[in-house]
C-alpha cells in the first residue's frame, strides 16, 4: 500500500521484537479477557474477530474458553506461529486491517493492546476503522484498547536499557509530529540494529471523530483492564466499545 516499507511490517516481523517483549504478562491480557467476556456477554455460537493479533495469545486464550476466533495480522512470521494452534473454532490469516477482511461476519471484533494507530496518515486510521466495521454484522460491537496518550507523554521514560536473551536494547522514546516515538537500538552477533516504532498521540477527541466517520455508536468507556470508569488523568487505558 505504501511505497516505502512501513515500520511495523519490518519490527513485527523481526525475531528480535518477540525477544524484546518475552517478558508481557498473560495474567494482565487473561485478566483483560475475562472482564470483557463478563461485560459483553458473546454466546458461544457468536464469531469474534481478534485484529492485529500478532502471534494470537488473546485469540488462543478465547477459544480455550470455547469461543469461535479468528485472528489476522500482517505479520507473516506471527501468524506461521500462530497457526500451530488452529482448531475448528481457532484460525489465522495474514492481513491488512485497512483492507476489508470478511464483510458482515463477525459478532465482535476486538483490536487490543494498543494495535492502532501506526499509520503516517490519520486517513488510514480512518479506513482501518471502517474495514473493522464492514466485517461486523448489524448490532456487533467494537473493542478499541489503547493507551490513555497524555498519561503516557506525562510518564515518558526518554532512555533506558534492557537486557533480553543476552541482548542489550539502548530504548529512547520521544514525541515528534503527533507520533510517540520508540527507538530501539542493539547489536547482535556483531551486527547492528536499530528499529522504530511509530504510535499516533491519539486522543479521545480524535476517535470520537473516527467513530463518527465509520458511523460506529459509542456504547461505553473505560480506563483500565478491570474495566473502571475513565479518569482522564489517573487511567492507564482507554478503552472504547461501540456498536455497529
Amino acid at each position: 500500500m505504501a511505497q516505502q516499507e512501513e515500520w511495523f511490517s519490518t519490527w513485527f516481523d523481526s525475531p528480535y521484537y518477540h525477544i524484546l517483549y518475552s517478558n508481557r504478562d498473560d495474567r494482565d491480557a487473561r485478566l483483560f479477557m475475562d472482564n470483557l467476556l463478563a461485560y459483553l456477554h458473546p454466546k458461544p455460537q457468536h464469531k469474534i474477530l481478534d485484529l492485529a493479533c500478532g502471534k494470537g495469545r488473546h485469540s488462543r486464550y478465547l477459544n480455550q474458553l470455547g469461543y469461535d476466533v479468528t485472528g489476522i495480522d500482517l505479520s507473516e512470521k506471527s501468524i506461521a506461529y500462530a497457526r500451530q494452534y488452529e482448531n475448528e473454532r481457532l484460525h489465522f490469516d495474514v492481513h491488512d486491517m485497512r483492507e476489508v477482511y470478511k464483510p458482515e461476519t463477525f459478532d465482535f471484533v476486538l483490536n487490543l493492546f494498543t494495535s492502532f494507530g501506526y499509520f503516517e496518515s490519520e486517513t488510514e486510521n480512518v479506513v482501518a476503522l471502517k474495514a473493522a466495521a464492514i466485517n461486523l454484522k448489524h448490532g456487533g460491537k467494537l473493542v478499541i484498547d489503547f493507551m490513555n496518550t497524555d498519561r503516557t507523554i506525562e510518564r515518558l521514560v526518554s532512555y533506558e536499557q534492557k537486557e533480553v536473551q543476552g541482548i542489550l536494547f539502548d530504548i529512547s522514546r520521544k514525541v515528534e509530529h503527533d507520533f510517540i516515538v520508540k527507538t530501539i537500538r542493539f547489536e547482535d552477533k556483531g551486527r547492528a540494529y536499530c528499529f522504530e516504532e511509530r504510535v499516533r498521540a491519539l486522543r479521545q477527541e480524535n476517535f470520537m471523530e473516527y467513530f463518527r466517520i465509520a458511523q460506529l455508536r459509542l456504547v461505553e468507556i473505560f480506563g483500565d483492564y478491570k474495566l473502571q470508569a475513565l479518569d482522564p488523568e489517573r487511567s492507564e487505558r482507554i478503552i472504547f466499545v461501540l456498536k455497529k
